[in-house]
């Protein structure tokens, strides 16, 4: 049976294996992780849950700013094992994802993705996200 929460910190071993999976490089400690969870409140991180164990994960940021009169909010990560795909997973967790962002008074939601990640378009097309004209730029500082 499948579950979609909000993560807790016992979630912490669990999340730093699937972001490994997900983002490869240098692996992200338990520990670094449970501190994130424990001090980072614009950040909401929803894990799915398949037997007990954790197959999925997706990472959104809550955003307000003296320019905007509502928060907003992006997704930011989006992340289920191969096994359990093609199961309604990420949709679940964009949905636990955005009951949140509501709850915080977010109406307005962005999602960045490759352009070629054609399952990931899918599927925020299939939750009713839209494509828009902006182009991302981007700099790496050293």
């Amino acid at each position: 049976m499948a579950k979609v929460r909000l993560a807790s910190s016992t979630d912490a071993e669990h999340l730093s294996i699937l972001n490994q999976e997900f983002n490869g490089g240098v692996p992200r400690p338990a520990a670094k992780i449970r501190e994130q969870l424990n001090i980072n409140r614009n950040e909401l991180i929803a894990v799915a849950e398949m037997n007990g164990r954790i197959v999925g994960f997706g990472c959104g940021q809550c955003y307000s700013s003296f320019c905007y009169d509502e928060p907003y909010g992006e997704i930011t990560e989006l992340y289920v094992e191969e096994a359990a795909r093609r199961q309604g997973m990420a949709r679940a967790l964009i949905a636990c994802l955005e009951a949140n962002f509501r709850q915080r008074g977010v109406k307005s939601i962005k999602v960045l993705t490759g352009r070629s990640n054609i399952a990931a378009i899918c599927t925020y097309e299939q939750c009713s996200y839209v494509k828009d004209d902006e182009q991302m730029l981007e700099k790496h500082l050293t």
